[in-house]
């Protein structure tokens, strides 16, 4: 999952495949698999890259 996830840069907007009610969120940072993601519908969240495996969205 984690090589998934390396692409993910500030900026980025992504989808958590577990979590669709917490919409679209932007990319804070990705430090050593640690990805800081501000969900538009949960607010800020912490994720580790080992165990969840963003979904980039390209089009809102």
């Amino acid at each position: 999952m984690t090589d998934m996830n390396a692409i993910f840069t500030p900026g980025m907007l992504v989808r958590h495949p577990h979590r669709p009610d917490w919409g679209v969120g932007q990319v804070q940072s990705n430090i050593a698999g640690k990805i800081t993601v501000n969900f538009r519908d949960h607010g800020k969240v912490v994720l580790d890259g080992a165990r969840v495996a963003l979904l980039p969205v390209f089009d809102v």
